[in-house]
């Protein structure tokens, strides 16, 4: 059994008296520890896909099954407590919270889905761990203001690690990082994928990034179509 299928999604958003189709008729299936990028130009519908996929945006027709589940007959609470669970967020902006050191940044996702004081040391320490493993040891009680745009990236992806995630779904979360930078995120992503056996499902413009992924598929006028490419990883 596929982790991860869409099945027939479409998603139509109206404008006004126009009717605008996003995505059109998209199916896809996707194995547990699969790395995969999705590519296509600006307004392609790569970013709805991926929004439909993780549970974010519900499609006008189709469904989405994670693990057998179909996600789009549950209701809000449950799909809620699905995405903390289940799945980890990654977008360009890093979207931190200015007044939280890393650590605190990195351990929101538990508060929301029910922190509690018995659990306290053992998930302050899972979130010491993930800083360290994404080469941030030394900034664990840093505010964002005191990190650069690719340390307050780093910080993102250990939130998205907290609950232990089963899937990563990551929106251009290279897009505004030098190359240098990006080579290090793309890495650290491998590694995650490698060691945890995490899918990773990447949405890009960048052909540098989609080499480096096991599976490629082009979003084109709300279309997916898989490409045959030369893996590099």
């Amino acid at each position: 059994m596929a982790q991860v299928e869409a099945l027939n999604l479409t998603k139509i958003y109206t404008i006004g008296d126009e009717e605008i189709m996003a995505v059109n008729n998209v199916s896809l299936s996707i194995q547990k520890g699969d790395f995969i990028s999705i590519v296509g130009h600006s307004g392609s519908g790569k970013t709805t896909l991926l929004s439909m996929i993780g549970g974010i945006l519900r499609p006008t027709s189709g469904r989405v099954l994670f693990e057998g589940v179909d996600i789009c007959s549950l209701d809000d609470d449950s799909l809620s407590d699905l995405r903390n669970q289940k799945f980890g967020f990654i977008f360009q902006a890093a979207t931190l919270l200015p007044t939280l050191t890393a650590k605190e940044n990195v351990l929101l996702p538990v508060a929301f889905g029910g922190w509690r004081d018995t659990v306290d040391t053992k998930i302050e320490e899972r979130a010491v761990e993930l800083l360290k493993l994404i080469g941030l040891e030394e900034k664990i009680d840093a505010y964002p203001s005191q990190l650069s745009g690719g340390q307050q990236r780093r910080v993102a992806i250990a939130r998205a690690l907290i609950n232990e995630p089963q899937l990563i779904l990551a929106d251009e979360p290279t897009g505004d990082l030098d190359e240098e930078t990006e080579a290090e995120i793309i890495g650290l992503f491998h590694k995650i994928n490698r060691q945890w056996g995490t899918t990773f499902i990447i949405v890009t413009h960048s052909l540098d990034i989609a080499r480096q992924c096991k599976k490629v598929y082009r979003m084109k006028q709300g279309t997916l179509k898989e490409e045959i490419t030369e893996y590099t990883a």
